[in-house]
């Protein structure tokens, strides 16, 4: 079945290229505009896409046309294909640190560098350590770190509570969830937040199809296979927040796996990419995309 994919790019084409993955449920836009005018102004050609089921790019009814992440992973590949690219420097949040990963462990001739920030090592099985933080399970030794207690009562609350009703209901939750998911060192900037969900809000096809990503991750939980990220052979840059509520510590996990891997803590940051963390964030990617 064929699924619209929405993409934009920026800077000179003759730029070293470079592709922004973001994660689960997510849009593209929440690579930050000024975030993405730093590496274009620093030389780089950058491209930002919707995962299929979010934003502008097509919807997909999982009941008649069910997927997997290995799928959502395939997507990144055409994404490239259609910018004309053979390989690319790959910048990753979140579970899109997953698909990052992935492709460097499957398809390495077409990762120039890769870049993961707030993600979680594959094999790690990190849905799981969030599955049973928020059933209150303890998790079995030798376990990814869980997630800080204010994420997991903030989602606690968000399962048991009534859905929203309308537009303005559901934009003020998905403010909270990024208020939570900012972590508690940086000032706030709730107007900031209020635009951006907005943006989110009314651009979306479907904004309940996201789901569908929970859906292909428990279609195919094998997704991520245990004991590979040793075979990474890109140049890899792990970056983590010290407030980061939802991936505590993973990200030195990653680093040590992948073979001469650096990692980055950030001051202050969360889970999100607030002004506060673009100058750092895009001076560490420019001169770790540098060719």
């Amino acid at each position: 079945m064929h699924i619209d994919i929405w993409s934009e790019e920026f800077g000179a084409a003759t730029d070293a290229p470079i592709l922004l993955i973001m994660g689960s449920m997510s849009q593209g836009i929440l690579w930050p505009d000024e975030f993405v005018g730093r590496l274009t102004a620093g030389g780089r050609r950058v491209i930002r896409y919707d995962h299929r089921d979010t934003g502008r790019s097509g919807t997909v009814d999982f009941a008649a046309n069910p997927y997997t992440w290995e799928d959502i992973k395939d997507d990144v590949l055409r994404v490239m294909d259609a910018h004309g690219l053979e390989s690319a420097h790959l910048v990753c949040h979140s579970a899109g640190g997953l698909l990052g990963q992935l492709i460097a462990v499957e398809r390495p001739e077409r990762v120039r560098t890769l870049t993961v920030i707030g993600s979680s090592p594959l094999g790690g099985g990190e849905g799981m350590v969030i599955m049973r933080a928020l059933m209150g399970q303890p998790q079995p030794e030798g376990s990814l770190p869980e997630p800080a207690p204010e994420f997991t009562a903030f989602f606690r609350e968000l399962i048991a509570a009534p859905p929203p009703q309308d537009r303005r209901e559901r934009i003020e939750v998905m403010i909270a969830e990024q208020r939570v998911l900012h972590g508690t060192a940086l000032p706030f900037d709730e107007d900031a937040a209020r635009r951006l969900q907005e943006r989110i809000y009314d651009r979306a096809r479907d904004l309940d199809a996201v789901a569908n990503h929970r859906l292909a991750a428990a279609a195919r939980p094998d997704f991520e296979p245990v004991g590979v990220l040793g075979r990474i052979k890109a140049p890899t840059l792990v970056v983590e927040g010290t407030h980061e509520p939802a991936k505590p510590g993973h990200g030195a996990l990653i680093a040590k796996e992948i073979p001469g891997a650096r990692l980055l803590m950030i001051d202050g940051m969360g889970h999100t990419l607030p002004p506060e963390v673009h100058e750092e964030l895009a001076t560490a990617v420019l001169a770790h995309t540098a060719e």
